[in-house]
């Protein structure tokens, strides 16, 4: 579903496609990028899942519910061995944990070797034969998921924009997107290897990064970036998760003001969901004693 967002004082027509409400917990793009590993995970008679993530991973979550809907054992190697004492304290992993997930913790050393072929080996070892997701869930299926976000009424549209994360969202936009429209991808992280990551799955060439609004880098927000993603709600009823949509949708919002896009261009944002994270988001930020994103239960 395509919502239009009225922006006063402009010639620019903007919708945004609510991917937020494909699934209350694989919402957006994790919907998108596990369909056909669910496939091939059934096809090859997988019975496990194993994947990696962090404390309040979106893609951990969505494995851990896809798994429960699908009839898949679950596996989460999650890197922080803090954390292992800490599952009721944390709402991304208590969730993930009520869906059956099993947790395998693990020290952030040992968690950046994590494709070795000795580390898969030991939890091969530990688990049996598992279907492997990556982490983030990014691989050559969850791109052919990806494709499917934009379909013959998104045609119409200059611009196609979304966050990017670890460019598996994007890749699929980009190989969908007609060679007439623009994408512009927002990345949440710092550093310019997201570019050679996309180019491995892109042929088109109609896309670039705007790179200036990633707020200090992955899963960092500032109070400006939290009355926004507020503002927004209160003004059109949507919430906005702090770590992907809120941060593209400020920038595009931003490039809006700067008149940076040609007038009478008609743009289309992709809400990516990830609205989970919003709890764990507000607990760092009541520990910090800064400004906390509204709830919308």
């Amino acid at each position: 579903m395509n919502q239009k967002i009225e922006i006063e004082n402009s010639d620019i027509t903007l919708y945004l496609k609510r991917e937020d409400l494909l699934h209350p917990y694989i919402s957006g793009n994790k919907y998108r990028k596990l369909k056909y590993n669910l496939a091939k995970a059934k096809e090859e008679k997988k019975t496990t899942l194993l994947t990696f993530g962090g404390a309040f991973s979106n893609h951990i979550l969505a494995v851990a519910a896809a798994g429960k809907e699908n009839g898949f054992r679950t596996i989460g190697v999650i890197r922080g061995e803090e954390l292992h004492d800490k599952i009721i304290e944390n709402p991304t992993l208590q969730k993930a944990q009520d869906f059956g997930m099993v947790f395998e913790f693990v020290s952030r050393e040992v968690y950046r070797d994590k494709t070795s072929a000795h580390f898969i080996k030991k939890l091969e070892a530990q688990y049996g034969n598992f279907y492997l997701l990556p982490e983030g869930g990014t691989n050559d299926l969850a791109i052919k998921g990806c494709e499917e976000i934009l379909t013959k009424a998104d045609e119409s549209f200059d611009y196609i924009c979304c966050a990017v994360g670890t460019g598996g969202t994007i890749s699929g936009v980009i190989n969908c997107s007609k060679h007439s429209q623009q994408v512009l991808g927002f990345p949440a992280l710092k550093g310019d290897f997201l570019k050679e990551d996309i180019c491995k799955f892109v042929q088109n060439q109609n896309w670039e990064l705007v790179t200036e609004y990633h707020f200090g880098g992955y899963a960092k927000v500032t109070p400006e970036l939290v009355c926004f993603i507020n503002d927004f709600y209160q003004k059109y009823q949507i919430p906005l998760d702090p770590i992907y949509t809120g941060k593209m949708v400020y920038g595009v919002f931003d490039l809006i003001k700067k008149e940076w896009f040609p007038k009478g261009s008609k743009i289309l944002l992709i809400h990516t969901g990830g609205l989970q994270g919003i709890a764990g988001m507000n607990q760092l930020l009541k520990q910090k004693n800064q400004i906390e994103i509204n709830t919308y239960d």
